[in-house]
């Protein structure tokens, strides 16, 4: 199976979100390029909210590009073999925690958001990943700043997208 198919077979099985599920699949349809950064259209983009349930905090970093507090996550690579791979690839290679884990059941949420030409969208599949006991994490080059906040926290540092991505992954805690 192709990462592209694994991400129509995740996007079928998403079960919130109809109408933005549609554009993800009628993307991905129209556009058999459409998982990687060349795709001129738009791509999909794997992320993950990296959070701690035991001490009630998310780790955010401050995007180099972007200089906004956001989730891990960003491109998907020709060796990920599905989107929940690189969306744990890009939460572990930015947060530099070992061990971390998805939270079972696929995608929390969708979120589209335009981005600066030649591309146009990201189009994000954004998952929970738990942090094992006494994770430390590790600035990458990619970030500007790695930081946890407390969940109430989030929401005066980060914008609405991840405060949503918040809301959707607590309301899927156990």
């Amino acid at each position: 199976m192709t990462l592209h198919d694994d991400a129509v077979l995740v996007l079928k099985e998403y079960g919130d979100q109809e109408e933005l599920r549609q554009v993800y699949l009628d993307h991905l349809a129209a556009h058999p390029d459409g998982m990687y950064k060349p795709c001129g259209a738009g791509h999909l983009t794997s992320s993950a909210l990296v959070v701690d349930p035991s001490r009630g905090r998310v780790l955010l970093t401050l995007h180099r590009k972007l200089g906004m507090w956001l989730q891990m996550g960003g491109h998907c690579e020709a060796g990920d073999p599905t989107v929940e791979a690189a969306a744990l690839r890009e939460a572990m290679e930015e947060s530099g925690i070992a061990g971390l884990t998805l939270l079972p059941g696929g995608p929390v949420r969708l979120d589209r958001h335009p981005i600066p030409a030649p591309c146009h969208w990201h189009l994000d599949v954004q998952y929970a990943a738990l942090a094992p006991a006494g994770a430390v994490a590790e600035i990458s080059e990619e970030s500007l700043d790695l930081r946890w906040f407390a969940y109430e926290e989030v929401a005066g540092v980060a914008d609405t997208s991840v405060v949503r991505l918040l809301e959707a992954a607590l309301a899927r805690l156990p």
